[in-house]
């Protein structure tokens, strides 16, 4: 006779538990039996149960789940089970659920160990995992004959999802994280509404004058861009470490694009001069060329496309020596040029300008497209091209948590006909879908990679780029990690080329979800254990610490709306001498627009209460000593960098935090 212990974990989350009845069988190799009692499952409890048999059923395979209901179907959120044999030294065996149980069938739970994909068609695990994928690609599908929706042409597949409701139940926000989203959103738009009372028989005619609405959810670094934001080493600043660190540069030439007339022979001397030490830089915002502007109730808004060139000091200051805001044209064959020297007001407007085409391209190109839109593409194909067993299935899953739902939101609310991006941005109305297409073209598997992307741009070694230097940290500790996991389950590169799961993966992120990206650079399949460890180490660093470094920015950058106005309302100055106080304030955003932009980066740049940190995952999926080793360790590495990183910023008078390891979050859920 056997007897076996049975512990079932039910989730935290509100609603997780259930009045339905469950019904449990345990199958092992020799047989099957089902657990008498009928357990009723309560929210954040872990229910233990004795079961008797009258022989050993062998090593333990599955557990089977049965939920029982007469009318009402009430969804029951199973964390695990686990299952401890016959015998006072029996090993404890886990069954990892976290998803949702509803509906009438039978759910079959694997044991947790991972498992590669077999050619043995009797072998139970192997049957499970077709049944699985087979069921999966049903579920992540939008007709039959297509498994991905497009949202625009032109720009990377998406989720098969028009709303939020038409979402797979375990892609869906759990409760808490629903009602804090939504409640965050109805307390920034009453916030709006107040401060749009409160200026409603306002005059603004000075850029003081915005302190009228700069009240209510900020943070102390948007404190010091209020009183900042002006000069020009904090204008430099951002370019290494602010909300957009992507775009910077060292200059290898002048960029022909940078036209220097008669009369600047002394600023051409100056750039030389920088450009043979190695300290000139550039950021282009030359995908803005072309982009049509919004039409915001009626008002035509502008767009520009700036060129910005900087010299770093010896104190490590980068601070801008001249701005072109627009290209050459057939009809402004010499364009303008913006220098430091140049009356106030017209060199703050030619910064102003540069700061609205960082903003553009750090919501679309860096925030939306490289990190939530390849983050959603490698969550759709991980569902349905891995099964639960595969290794990398367990390694993937904690960094898609809520990634679909925030990106269908966004799809409707944000960058949707008549959203957020219509109402208030100057690349909205269209000209945001251009620019996303635009930058799609351009993103390459390298762009996604610190150690390359750095290098590419000149911006390794150099002491006071903090982004750059915890970016390749974190990227060299989540490698290590990745190259941990990989290791157990592949230990040849025969056995990487040969796991057609694996390879299914791949090729659909590339071919399917990228839009052909192999053109790009991105693999279409996978020939190496090494090839395999890089190509991982950029999905989790893309859904967890690039995101976080552009994500958490806009709070502290963006709330003082003249540092990084969403829209222009007047064309760019062609003269500098006209330059006034109201041109400028009849470029920058309107009360109405600034609200806005106030409320949505609040809403998007907060720190979310349900927020897990990287590394730190709630569900056990790996159930190995050796995989649990792994993670351990991975613990221990981002420990040791946060320590560091500490022990850096205390040092400092504007700490880098993005990057710190206990604020970096697990996977993209805002």
């Amino acid at each position: 006779m056997g007897r076996y212990c049975i512990r079932v974990t039910t989730g935290a989350w509100v609603f997780s538990g259930s009045y339905n009845r469950v019904r449990l069988w345990l199958v092992g190799a020799h047989g099957e039996a089902e657990l008498e009692l009928q357990l009723r499952p309560t929210r954040g409890q872990e229910e233990k149960f004795y079961l008797d048999t009258p022989q050993d059923l062998g090593p333990l395979q599955f557990v089977k789940l049965h939920k029982e209901h007469v009318l009402v179907d009430d969804a029951w959120f199973c964390d695990r089970i686990t299952v401890q044999g016959p015998g006072a030294c029996a090993e404890e065996v886990a069954f990892p659920c976290y998803h949702w149980v509803q509906g009438k069938g039978v759910l079959s739970l694997p044991e947790g160990t991972a498992r590669l994909a077999g050619d043995n068609a009797l072998d139970v695990f192997q049957k499970h995992r077709e049944k699985e994928l087979k069921e999966r690609q049903q579920i992540y599908r939008i007709f039959p004959n297509f498994s991905w929706a497009t949202w625009k042409e032109g720009l990377p597949k998406t989720i098969a999802a028009d709303c939020k409701e038409e979402l797979p139940p375990n892609m869906r926000f759990h409760e808490e994280k629903r009602r804090d989203f939504e409640w965050s959103l109805k307390a920034g738009a009453l916030e709006t509404i107040l401060k749009r009372v409160y200026t409603l028989l306002s005059c603004w005619n000075r850029l003081e004058d915005f302190d009228q609405i700069f009240w209510g959810q900020k943070s102390a670094l948007a404190e010091k861009v209020h009183q900042r934001w002006q000069d020009d080493e904090f204008f430099g600043y951002q370019f290494l470490n602010g909300a957009n660190p992507m775009l910077l540069r060292r200059s290898t030439s002048l960029p022909s694009r940078l036209v220097l007339p008669s009369g600047t022979e002394e600023l051409r001397a100056q750039l030389e001069k920088e450009l043979q030490n190695g300290s000139l830089f550039e950021v282009d915002f030359i995908l803005l060329d072309g982009i049509p502007a919004n039409v915001i109730q009626g008002e035509k808004q502008y767009l520009a496309a700036p060129l910005v060139m900087l010299k770093l000091d010896s104190n490590g200051k980068l601070l801008p020596m001249v701005i072109q805001i627009q290209p050459p044209s057939p009809s402004t064959p010499t364009p303008t040029l913006f220098l430091p020297s140049d009356p106030p007001l017209a060199w703050l407007l030619a910064k102003s300008w540069v700061r609205n085409s960082d903003f553009q391209l750090q919501e679309l190109q860096f925030h939306l497209l490289n990190t939530h839109l390849v983050a959603e593409v490698i969550a759709v194909a991980t569902m349905r091209c891995l099964p639960g067993l595969h290794p990398i299935f367990k390694l993937l899953i904690p960094h898609v948590r809520y990634t679909m739902e925030i990106n269908t939101r966004g799809r409707t609310q944000l960058i949707s006909d008549g959203g957020i991006f219509d109402k208030a941005v100057n690349t909205g109305g269209g000209g945001h879908v251009q620019l996303l297409g635009r930058a799609l073209a351009q993103l390459t598997y390298g762009s996604l990679c610190p150690p390359d992307d750095l290098a590419a741009r000149g911006l390794l070694g150099i002491p006071s780029a903090l982004y750059a230097q915890d970016a390749l940290r974190i990227w060299e500790i989540i490698a290590r990690y990745v190259e941990g996991i990989v290791h157990l389950f592949y230990q040849r590169d025969d056995i990487v080329r040969g796991d057609p799961e694996l390879q299914a993966w791949c090729r659909e992120i590339t071919e399917v979800g990228l839009c052909q990206a192999q053109d790009r650079g991105f693999p279409i399949s996978i020939q190496s254990q090494a090839q395999l460890c890089h190509f991982l180490t950029m999905c989790v660093f893309t859904c967890t610490a690039q995101h976080t470094a552009i994500n958490k920015g806009q709070l502290d950058w963006y709330a003082w709306v003249p540092n990084a106005p969403c829209t222009m309302r007047m064309p760019p100055p062609t003269t500098k001498e006209d330059v006034t106080m109201a041109t400028l304030m009849r470029s920058l955003p309107d009360i109405q627009k600034s609200c806005l932009q106030m409320t949505i980066t609040w809403h998007l740049g907060r720190h979310q209460p349900d927020m897990v940190p990287l590394g730190h995952h709630k569900e056990k999926y790996f159930s190995s000593p050796k995989a649990k080793a792994v993670l351990s360790q991975f613990h221990a590495d981002l420990e040791n960098l946060e320590n560091e990183i500490t022990v850096r910023n205390e040092q400092l008078e504007l700490p880098y935090e993005y990057l710190k390891p206990s604020l970096i979050e697990n996977s993209i859920t805002i």
